[in-house]
């Protein structure tokens, strides 16, 4: 259900169930999980793309799933609940740089999906996105984390109490996506070669310091920037990069 393929030590990560738009399952989820977390350890991954199969990138919930949820009891929807969580922060805590290349309708899981990466480019004429999940009586609680670290609090009320459907023009308006693009595979390879090119070791590091101190107050914050500082100075990649800068000269 996730097709992958290795191109210049670029992973590129594919939904592949066009025939339902894409929609997460817990099958789906699962697969898509277990294949992340080999690019996650595989030293030829440098970056992760992720799109989708077809003419959508995802469009949430399979229907068949939601039918289940019906009928679900509190532990099974605890089971479920931790399966989504566990997507979401399987690409937000990637060491890797990850970009979305959204070919069509992100909404709801599939908005969250792409909400996660670090990058997200969007398709100029078919991209679409929301989070539609107050209308069947959902929060879109997992992903609403993320979101108040692309924009502030009162847009993404707006959005989450809205489920209001938008294109990709309003999307970089909002900051939830960075890109637009008439080809969000190739330009996301692109950027991807450009990312390749830095210290793997200290784009891990670097993301790690972020996701900490943005949760601390500005004393701590800053103390652990500066654990993190010396840590990065015992690299290898930190000595042969001082190295080549110095050799330049």
């Amino acid at each position: 259900m996730t097709d992958f393929r290795l191109e210049k030590n670029i992973a590129v990560l594919t939904l592949n169930r066009p025939e339902k738009r894409n929609a997460l399952s817990p099958t789906m989820i699962n697969d898509f999980i277990s294949i992340f977390m080999e690019c996650e350890s595989n030293p030829e991954v440098k970056s992760i793309i992720i799109t989708g199969k077809g003419k959508a990138f995802s469009a949430g919930a399979d229907l068949e799933y939601l039918q289940q949820l019906r009928n679900n009891t509190v532990s099974e929807n605890d089971l479920d609940s931790s399966l989504i969580t566990k997507l979401i922060l399987t690409v937000y805590e990637s060491g890797k740089p990850t970009i979305a290349a959204v070919n069509g309708p992100a909404i709801a899981g599939g908005c969250g999906l792409a909400t996660a990466c670090d990058f997200i480019f969007a398709d100029k004429s078919s991209s679409m996105f929301g989070y539609s999940e107050v209308r069947i009586g959902f929060l879109p609680a997992i992903v609403s984390y993320l979101l108040l670290r692309r924009m502030n609090e009162f847009k993404a009320r707006q959005l989450l109490i809205s489920a209001e459907i938008f294109g990709a023009q309003r999307a970089l308006e909002l900051g939830l996506i960075d890109f637009i693009s008439d080809d969000v595979i190739q330009d996301s390879i692109i950027l991807a070669e450009k990312l390749n090119q830095n210290s793997q070791e200290s784009i891990k590091q670097t993301k790690n310091l972020l996701r900490t101190i943005s949760s601390l107050d500005h004393k701590r914050s800053i103390q652990m920037a500066q654990k993190y500082n010396v840590i990065s100075r015992t690299t290898d990649e930190f000595k042969s990069g001082i190295d080549q800068f110095l050799n330049k000269k």
